[in-house]
């Protein structure tokens, strides 16, 4: 019998989540995606140092403060990490936005024309890529620009129906439900034992799957943050799955059976039609503890790692200076 990662890729498109190349090259998925955390542990991997020297060799001749330099040197190194990952996978590569940039629209445009343009320098063209940001209103409210510009969009750190109806109302490309982190907070509050059947971060991404197909949205949905092989069967069949290397590996080792759990013509059941403004937006998402709690900590965790990251480029960019 077919392996569950063959199976599961007859019935979905399986997308890497990761910034590590050559598990990209050796999974062969049709799709890549990429985060401030994964990019921080790609950049740490001896066999990437040629990327980081390269990056703070064009920091060195730019102007500039020390900050705007180093984070000028932190968008290269992430263009030049998704431009070999373009080379590999045939589809599309995800490059995230600055996440200390969730509460600006503004400024999360600006960041993505820039992006594209650099990906456009380097021959990768706007349809290879898919820009991520945050589904904070603001960064839904960029999409919807972005989107107008042809710029696709890739709305993370989505965590509830709310947030993916406001994204479906923009126009966005793709939304990345986070299936794992919505399984943690609820582990935390004391719930459980779960099932893959009764794990809610399934069940979320069930429900928006459903409402989407019910209501004819064409947004893609991509199941994401998984922690168990489980949370990935129960959700066979969904537009996109992003999966780590250790759970696509899992998956290739495995020859059971594998059914098909979504099917957008038997969706059965979907959530009513959401109304949304600003403040009902605000309101009903405030309304949903888990989703308020996770969003703010995603935001944080990868401003972390962003920071963490533009430190590391810091310092090498005085050692640099230094010699």
């Amino acid at each position: 019998m077919a392996s569950k990662l063959e199976q599961l890729r007859a019935m979905t498109v399986v997308v890497a989540d990761t910034g590590d190349i050559e598990a990209v090259r050796r999974l062969g998925p049709q799709d890549c995606t990429t985060n401030p955390t994964l990019l921080l542990k790609a950049v740490e991997n001896p066999a990437y140092a040629h990327l980081l020297d390269e990056a703070v060799r064009w920091g060195r001749a730019q102007g500039g403060t020390p900050a705007a330099v180093a984070a000028a040197v932190c968008d290269r190194l992430a263009v030049s990490f998704g431009a070999e990952l373009a080379r590999i996978v045939p589809g599309r590569v995800s490059t995230e936005v600055d996440a200390d940039l969730s509460f600006d629209t503004a400024a999360t445009v600006a960041k993505a024309r820039a992006l594209i343009a650099a990906y456009e320098a380097r021959g990768v063209p706007r349809e290879r890529i898919l820009i991520k940001v945050a589904s904070t209103w603001e960064g839904i409210r960029a999409a919807e620009v972005l989107q107008r510009e042809g710029i696709d969009c890739n709305l993370t750190l989505l965590f509830s129906l709310v947030q993916a109806a406001a994204c479906a109302d923009a126009g966005a490309f793709l939304i990345s439900p986070f299936v794992g982190r919505i399984l943690d907070w609820h582990v935390k509050a004391g719930g459980g034992p779960y099932t893959p059947e009764t794990d809610p971060g399934v069940l979320s991404v069930r429900s928006i799957y459903a409402y989407y197909k019910a209501h004819g949205v064409q947004t893609v949905v991509m199941g994401a943050s998984f922690r168990n092989t489980g949370e990935i069967e129960a959700l066979a069949g969904c537009d996109r799955l992003t999966i780590g290397p250790a759970l696509l590996d899992e998956l290739a080792k495995d020859e059971g059976a594998l059914p098909r759990r979504l099917d957008p013509a038997k969706v059965g059941d979907a959530p009513a039609k959401l109304a949304l403004d600003e403040k009902s937006f605000r309101f009903l998402l405030n309304e949903d503890a888990m989703a308020t709690e996770k969003l703010a900590e995603g935001i944080r965790l990868f401003v972390k790692d962003l920071r963490a990251l533009r430190s590391l480029v810091g310092q090498r960019l005085a050692e640099a200076k230094a010699a």
